[in-house]
């Protein structure tokens, strides 16, 4: 008889918190960022030996490596750029932003984007087309602006739409059985309409 292979030990210990209006949650004298729109949800703060994971309804909404210190607030960049579009402003000021480490690219793009009154917001448009596109998509997108002198943020995400559209599909090759051996005969196709 086939015996069910025991299913691996998935040892950590659980602690139910609500999420607080800056998107972190304490657990043990520590506080850890979530994504934002779990602002105010109750969630699961899963502690194991070495990580930390918060789950809320079944998925992760935030990971962190566990922090045996106290009084520290570890940040995950990446769990704030939705509200980053409500303000962009915080891109340049906000902690979980100091010593952001993005692709060089990434940060080209944000220094050159810097010197327009709406740099801010332009720079946050390009951060949401990760969550759509991928790190390495958007990162390459950014490099091709800085290469063609287009800085902006809808020329970067005009490459990333025309990079994500699907192949056009090859010519119909027409088999020789069905193609015309001679013209229809005086039909001007906008004469034949006038009776429409």
């Amino acid at each position: 008889a086939l015996r069910a292979m025991p299913v691996p030990f998935d040892g950590y210990a659980e602690k139910t918190v609500r999420v607080s209006s800056t998107c972190l949650v304490h657990f043990e004298r520590n506080r850890y960022s979530v994504e934002c729109r779990s602002v105010g949800r109750v969630v699961s703060v899963r502690a194991y030996a070495e990580r930390i994971a918060i789950c809320c309804d079944g998925q992760i909404v935030g990971e962190h490596p566990r922090c045996f210190e106290r009084g520290r607030t570890l940040y995950n960049p990446w769990h704030y750029v939705e509200a980053l579009g409500r303000k962009p402003g915080a891109l340049r000021n906000g902690a979980p932003f100091k010593d952001w480490n993005l692709p060089g690219a990434m940060t080209r793009l944000r220094e050159r984007l810097a010197k327009h009154a709406d740099g801010d917001r332009q720079f946050v448009d390009v951060l949401s087309m990760v969550a759509i596109y991928g790190l390495e998509a958007v990162t390459e997108a950014c490099a091709i602006a800085l290469e063609e002198q287009v800085v902006s943020s809808a020329h970067v995400v005009n490459l990333l739409h025309r990079a994500a559209e699907p192949e056009r599909p090859a010519p119909l090759q027409v088999p020789e059985a069905l193609k015309l051996r001679c013209e229809p005969a005086g039909a001007d196709p906008l004469v034949a309409m006038d009776w429409v």
